[in-house]
């Protein structure tokens, strides 16, 4: 085990080795199916779907694919959020033995068109409010079918008619879209048979081009097999010891539609028979109550969430003492957010670590046994991880060495859609160079200090933006804050702090740079602090960092 240091580190429990099923997602949901016919796996707003009832709709939409002839391979595309279609239509897309590509609703319609030509998706499951986009795009993008959803098209009556009433009052109610393109996704689908199911699906096929955030210039789509989404779906399981199959509860409070959210959400859910609790987005207090009304025990992620749950001033009205354990993922975890958490649920919240390019998850800290608060923990079981020097990506460092991160596993892309240039940048030799900065422990513990692009250079000297933050968040004055280096009239990187000030405070930024002092080198130390209401974050609450940069930048062309 010297060349796998992390291995005694694991949770007991968790096994050193790992066979994966050869059974595809979908196979999976049948499989669930019929062990736990009865059990709950979508809970939406007072309505409940078992899994026979899921699995049952999802051959009805296969169908539907199948007469409108979509065949193995062909592209469709999700653009929804959490809610009842956005698991069927998924499955369903597998299941047929087609391609899923998901839209992020945050996109413009430049991007959504981009993804749409891009993918070759000319067939969309879409909630209504994102039909205007899609009737703009539709001639350029070629699409032959949208089939239509609202939000409320599984809530219960009496809800579903207050909800129109209240989007009516509220002039928020979006018109049905007309024409031959549009379809009601649930009128047309109970219309449907159940069946035949589609064909079985080679493991190694395309199930899903997940398109990445597009931080790093033009969104590309990351080809994910069958086998890369089983196999990452079955190491967050085997993570969790001590989890009981058919008896859990999630909260996806995180989008499907993104890759964390699909993955350390909703296929971990199904491969342990666990219900899930849909919410289409996060709001701190209906997540609140759906934990206690469903005695929530898995609780999926990222800080923003866990610094709206520590900060909410309602949080004491409701039990939260269900929550047995949380992956914080798609961003750093800092300590002070992790210990008043655990304090306020009694539940483990720790670190874990991902990207698209290996759907996504590849570290996590132990849940019930050591971890390293900090860190982002142990590779997962069955991969491989290791720190390479940063000029050439050749020489494997020793342990505390900082390097970039390398990855070799079962859930490793295959590459980027239409891109081999940059597939070729980023695979080499079987590992996933991931373009972040960090270094190993004696024990096999990884940490992060940040991405390549992220890191700043003052004076000759390395600073991560995440230590700076780290302090910043021991000050009890802030509630959320970002460290960017960002250039100064003379075109030189300075730290700068952004910072959201906890309700009633009030502070000056020559306080936050005193309070640094003594916290950190002097080089470390912010130069300029600019306090703000809210940070720019995606959908999922990751920290858009480069959009603070590009700000600072075209301050200075004015």
């Amino acid at each position: 085990m010297s060349d796998r240091p992390w291995l005694s580190s694991y949770d007991e429990g968790v096994p050193k080795t790992l066979e994966y099923p050869e059974k595809t997602l979908s196979e999976t949901l049948e499989t669930m199916a019929g062990r736990f016919p009865d059990r709950p796996f979508i809970h939406y707003y007072g309505t409940t779907l078992t899994y026979r009832q899921v699995n049952g709709l999802v051959n009805r939409f296969v169908s539907l694919l199948q007469k409108e002839g979509i065949e193995p391979g062909d592209r469709v595309a999700l653009y929804l959020p959490n809610c009842p279609p956005c698991v069927i239509a998924f499955f369903g897309v597998l299941r047929a033995g087609a391609i899923l590509t998901q839209l992020n609703p945050l996109y413009s319609a430049s991007e959504t068109s981009h993804q749409l030509k891009d993918s070759g998706a000319q067939y969309v499951v879409s909630l209504d409010r994102f039909v205007p986009i899609l009737e703009q795009v539709a001639p350029d993008c070629g699409l032959k079918k949208v089939w239509v959803t609202r939000i409320n098209d599984y809530f219960p009556i009496p809800l579903k008619w207050l909800f129109v009433l209240k989007a009516k009052k509220e002039k928020s109610w979006v018109p049905w879209p007309t024409g031959p393109l549009f379809a009601g996704f649930k009128e047309e689908l109970m219309k449907a048979p159940e069946g035949p199911a589609g064909a079985k699906t080679p493991m190694d096929e395309t199930a899903l081009l997940q398109y990445t955030g597009g931080t790093t210039g033009v969104a590309k789509g990351v080809i994910l097999t069958h086998r890369n989404l089983t196999a990452n779906a079955y190491q967050c399981k085997y993570w969790f010891p001590k989890l009981e199959e058919g008896k859990e509860v999630f909260m996806l409070a995180i989008p499907i539609f993104h890759c964390y959210g699909m993955t350390a959400g909703m296929t971990f859910a199904l491969v342990i028979g666990a219900s899930m609790v849909l919410m289409p987005r996060f709001e701190v207090v209906p997540v609140l109550k759906a934990v206690d009304k469903h005695r929530v025990g898995i609780f999926p992620g990222v800080q923003a969430i866990y610094v709206a749950v520590n900060n909410c001033p309602e949080v004491g009205k409701y039990n939260v003492r269900s929550i047995k354990a949380c992956i914080s993922g798609a961003g750093p975890l800092h300590q002070e957010v992790q210990k008043k958490f655990e304090e306020l649920t009694g539940g483990k919240l720790v670190e874990g670590y991902g990207l698209t390019e290996a759907s996504p998850v590849t570290h996590c800290n132990p849940v019930y046994g050591k971890r390293k608060m900090g860190m982002i923990g142990l590779p997962f079981v069955g991969t491989d991880a290791k720190i390479v020097d940063v000029e050439t990506g050749k020489k494997d460092l020793k342990p505390k060495e900082i390097g970039e991160l390398a990855i070799k596993g079962p859930q490793v892309m295959w590459g980027y859609w239409n891109h081999p240039a940059e597939t070729a940048m980023v695979l080499k030799d079987g590992w996933l160079y991931t373009g972040d900065i960090g270094y190993m422990d004696e024990d096999g513990f990884f940490a992060i200090v940040d991405r390549k692009k992220d890191m700043v250079k003052v004076g000759g000297e390395n600073v991560y933006p995440r230590d700076v933050e780290e302090v910043l968040f021991q000050n009890e004055k802030v509630l959320d804050c970002v460290v960017a280096g960002v250039p100064d009239d003379k075109l030189v990187d300075k730290i700068k702090a952004y910072i959201v000030l906890k309700p009633g405070c009030a502070a000056k930024p020559e306080e936050i740079i005193e309070f640094c002092k003594g916290r950190m080198a002097k080089y470390k130390v912010p130069k300029e602090v600019e306090f703000r209401e809210a940070l720019p974050k995606n959908m999922v609450g990751k920290m858009l960092r480069r959009l603070l940069v590009e700000e600072e930048k075209q301050k200075l062309k004015k």
